[in-house]
């Protein structure tokens, strides 16, 4: 289940933010994107979500090319999200949270897999407490169990570390190690922590002014060329 955009192009208004990005995410990899600030990163992860419409170029998922498709239509075909800043919805239960996700699957999958209790237990502890009383770190567990309930087969992941506490990014770094080796999953990972980042990537690819400036396996790099790719 691979995803591939060629030549994928983006405009806000009459301003352009990426340029022709080719771009390769597989199955049971983790594909990092890095850069500074401002460079596109996020809005390539919105573009492939269908958040916002890209200008031009094609996104491909297992071969079949997807349109220009709005958000819930891509979810459908498997892109999942976890945008930066978590997105819950704070009046909700966490279970009402994550129910949310059953809008892009079949009746016959509206449950919640033992699984994701398994890998987030304060999800379970707290499955009646509403979502905006969460710590941010609870929030970002959430977002997370969120998306994976939609099956997807593909899990973009916008700065996930964001303003979270040291035991909590360790825990997610071992979910997304943990769909890694399940094997079935593309992981497209968008960070500034570097050293998060570095560990669990697979392939690399530093955007540099909305294109792509290097990208390939990360034993092809060495380590302080890359993070200096991402210092300001």
């Amino acid at each position: 289940m691979m995803l591939q955009t060629k030549g994928l192009t983006l405009h806000y208004g009459g301003s352009q933010i990426l340029y022709g990005i080719d771009f390769v995410a597989k199955p049971g990899e983790v594909t990092c994107i890095l850069g500074t600030n401002g460079v596109g990163k996020t809005s390539f992860l919105k573009a492939l979500a269908g958040t916002h419409l890209r200008s031009g170029g094609s996104v491909e998922l297992a071969g079949e090319s997807l349109g220009r498709l709005p958000p819930q239509a891509m979810a459908q075909r498997g892109l999942s999200v976890v945008p930066q800043g978590r997105m819950i919805f704070p009046l909700l239960t966490v279970r009402e949270n994550l129910e949310t996700a059953f809008a892009v699957l079949p009746k016959a999958d509206h449950k919640i897999a033992p699984e994701i209790y398994d890998l987030f237990p304060v999800l379970k502890d707290m499955t009646g407490r509403r979502g905006g009383d969460l710590s941010g770190g609870q929030q970002q567990q959430l977002a997370i169990a969120r998306a994976m309930l939609m099956r997807p087969k593909v899990l973009l992941l916008d700065e996930p570390t964001e303003g979270i506490q040291p035991n909590i990014i360790q825990q997610i770094g071992r979910v997304i190690e943990y769909l890694k080796s399940k094997g079935d999953m593309a992981i497209v990972l968008v960070e500034q922590y570097f050293e998060f980042a570095y560990g669990l990537a697979d392939q690399i690819y530093v955007f540099r002014r909305g294109t792509v400036a290097l990208s390939g396996p990360k034993r092809d790099f060495q380590r302080e060329v890359l993070r200096s790719e991402v210092s300001v």
